[in-house]
C-alpha cells in the first residue's frame, strides 16, 4: 500500500485524481492533456498499488488549492450555482444528460435533486451502476469545489444540445411492432422468438401491437375477415392461403360471395409459390386490417391482447 505522499511522482498524483473522481471529471479539471498523456495516466493507475486514504486526501487537497489559486483573480462575488440549469430539464432530458456519465458525476447531479426525482433516476440505473452511484453519494466531500464547478459548466453546455421532449423517441413495444412490420416473415419470426426467450414481458407487450396474417386467421371475427377477403384481389387469395390447411382454406372460400367462389383459381392454388410472393399477398390482409382500425371498425389492440370479441 502507498502511504508516503512525498514519494509520489506527478504522474502518480494525476492517476490518483483519476481514481478518486473518475476519468471524465478529472479530464474536465486538468485541461490540455494529450491522448498519449492520458494513456500514460491509465497505465500508471493500473500498475499502482493500493493508495491509503490519507495519501488520497493529500492529493485532492493539492489539486483543490491549486484550482483556487488559479481562479482567485476572476472569482465572482456571491454564491455560485453551477447546477441551477437542472430545474429547466424534464425527466427524459435528465436521463439523456446522465447517459454515459461516470458514477461520480451522476452522484453529483443526484445530490442536487429532490428525493422523488433522485429515486426516479436511481431506479432507472442498472443494479451495478446504482451501487457505484450510491457509494459515490457518500464521498462527494472528496471532490474539490472547483471540480464541482467545472462539472456543472460542462453539463450545462451538454444540456443545450438535448432534444426537446417532442423529439424523443419513446421506443417500447409499439415501436418494435412497427419495425417488425417492415421485415420479411422469417426475420419477424426469428426476432420474436429471440424476444420471447430473452424478455417474455416485452414479447407479450409487442404482441398486443404486432399484427400478422396468422393473427388475422386465428383471432379475427368472421365478419372482419370477410371484409378483408373482399379488399384483396381474387387472384392473390390462393397465394396468401398457401400453407394453410385444407379445412381453413375451404372455410375462407365459403366466406366469399358466390360469384367469387366460382372464379377462385384452384389451379394457381395447387402450384408452389415463392415465399416472397406469399408474404406479399399476406401483407395485403395486414394492411387491410390496419385500414379498418383507422376507419374505426375494429380495435387491433383489443383483438391481439385477447379481449373477448362478440360476433
Amino acid at each position: 500500500m502507498i502511504n508516503d505522499y512525498q514519494m509520489l511522482s506527478g504522474l502518480q498524483k494525476v492517476a490518483i485524481l483519476f481514481s478518486v473522481v473518475g476519468e471524465s471529471l478529472a479530464l474536465s479539471l486538468i485541461k490540455g492533456l494529450s491522448k498519449t498523456e492520458i494513456r500514460k495516466i491509465r497505465s500508471t493507475l493500473r500498475s499502482m498499488e493500493t493508495v491509503s486514504f490519507l495519501v488520497k486526501k493529500r492529493v485532492m487537497e493539492e489539486f483543490y488549492f491549486g484550482f483556487l489559486a488559479e481562479q482567485e483573480e476572476t472569482k465572482e462575488e456571491g454564491p455560485i450555482q453551477p447546477f441551477e440549469f437542472l430545474t429547466d430539464l424534464n425527466d427524459e432530458q435528465m436521463f439523456a444528460l446522465l447517459d454515459k456519465e461516470e458514477p461520480p458525476v451522476i452522484a453529483m447531479i443526484l445530490a442536487q435533486l429532490d428525493s422523488d426525482k433522485k429515486m426516479l433516476i436511481l431506479n432507472k440505473l442498472e443494479p451495478e451502476l446504482k451501487g457505484q452511484v450510491l457509494i459515490e453519494l457518500g464521498s462527494l466531500d472528496d471532490i474539490p469545489l472547483e471540480g464541482i464547478i467545472e462539472v456543472g459548466a460542462r453539463l450545462k453546455e451538454k444540456s443545450t444540445y438535448l432534444p426537446r421532449t417532442a423529439d424523443f423517441s419513446r421506443g417500447g413495444a409499439k415501436e418494435i411492432a412497427d419495425m417488425l412490420s417492415d421485415m420479411a416473415s422469417n426475420e419477424q419470426e426469428r426476432y420474436m422468438q429471440t424476444l420471447q426467450n430473452e424478455n417474455p414481458e416485452l414479447y407479450a407487450a409487442v404482441k398486443t401491437f404486432f399484427l400478422t396474417f396468422d393473427d388475422i386467421m386465428e383471432k379475427f371475427p368472421e365478419d372482419s375477415i370477410r371484409t378483408m377477403l373482399n379488399t384483396v384481389e381474387l387472384d392473390l387469395l390462393p397465394i396468401a392461403f398457401k400453407g394453410l390447411d385444407e379445412e381453413k382454406i375451404n372455410e375462407l372460400k365459403d366466406m366469399l360471395p358466390q360469384k367469387k367462389q366460382a372464379m377462385y383459381n384452384d389451379d394457381l392454388a395447387a402450384k408452389p409459390q415463392p415465399k416472397r410472393e406469399v408474404d406479399g399477398a399476406r401483407k395485403l390482409f395486414v394492411d387491410a386490417a390496419k385500414q379498418m382500425e383507422k376507419d374505426g371498425t375494429i380495435n387491433l389492440q383489443d383483438i391481439l391482447s385477447g379481449g373477448e370479441m362478440v360476433e
